[in-house]
């Protein structure tokens, strides 16, 4: 059976790739699915003392598979699991970072990228709005930023992403950048790490238990909506939606 996640384990960290380069990581239903399972069987291993999210290919993420987009719920789940999960989620960038991808990079707790990623919330240019993923991302992320690229679809690079708080920190080598990362991680104690991560997460779960179900359901609504269709079928067909001027 084909698998979309790459699981390789090093010195306590596994890392978990997403592994879906036909689609460009774009998060289906199926993707979404996998990757909540190797969450999870992280969580359950005691010999696991973090998670490292990286990706093959050129693309970390694409945003929402539009042949097969994940429910909106099951995206919740997977943002907040990340959030909760009591071990460090370090993500790993080196390619382009689209729509729902950025969401991934939120939940995370620390993120690093090489300074060839880019990253673009393009939801508004297809008719819909990045409801589900502003949980993780308006807490953590600066306001003004998030308001232009949410507002304009803009494509932006990893040092603009550090500076708004998107990413943590960027470099031409990436896995230099996470080496001193990934040092200090090995050498904090679990229950250190665990009780250290809640309360730094503390303000994004509540985003979740306020928001989550309203985001849900305006997320259903726009993906449902007359011209999220014309926008997901002018993407899929490579022209303007109609309202392009």
């Amino acid at each position: 059976m084909t698998t979309l996640i790459g699981r390789t384990r090093a010195r306590a960290v596994e890392t978990l790739s997403l592994d879906s380069t036909d689609n460009r990581n774009a998060l289906s239903a199926a993707l979404v699915g996998e990757l909540a399972d190797a969450l999870t069987g992280c969580a359950k291993d005691g010999d696991v003392r973090a998670v490292v999210l990286t990706h093959t290919g050129n693309t970390f993420c694409a945003g929402a598979d539009l042949r097969d987009p994940p429910q909106p719920d099951a995206l919740v789940g997977l943002l907040r699991q990340i959030v909760e999960l009591g071990k460090p989620v370090v993500a790993r960038v080196t390619g382009h970072v689209r729509a729902g991808g950025l969401g991934l990079l939120a939940a995370c707790d620390i993120t690093a990228a090489s300074s060839t990623a880019t990253f673009a919330f393009t939801e508004v240019r297809i008719g819909v709005a990045p409801a589900v993923i502003s949980l993780p991302l308006l807490p953590r992320t600066d306001p003004r930023a998030l308001a232009r690229y949410y507002l304009t679809g803009e494509r932006f690079d990893a040092a603009e992403a550090a500076r708004i708080g998107l990413v943590t920190a960027s470099g031409d080598d990436v896995d230099a950048v996470l080496g001193p990362v990934l040092d200090g991680l090995r050498r904090s104690s679990p229950q250190g790490l665990a009780e250290t991560k809640r309360l730094l997460t503390a303000r994004v779960l509540e985003a979740f238990d306020r928001d989550a179900a309203d985001l849900t359901a305006l997320s259903a609504r726009l993906f449902a909506s007359a011209q999220a269709r014309e926008g997901m079928t002018a993407f899929l067909e490579r022209r303007d939606p109609e309202w392009v001027v």
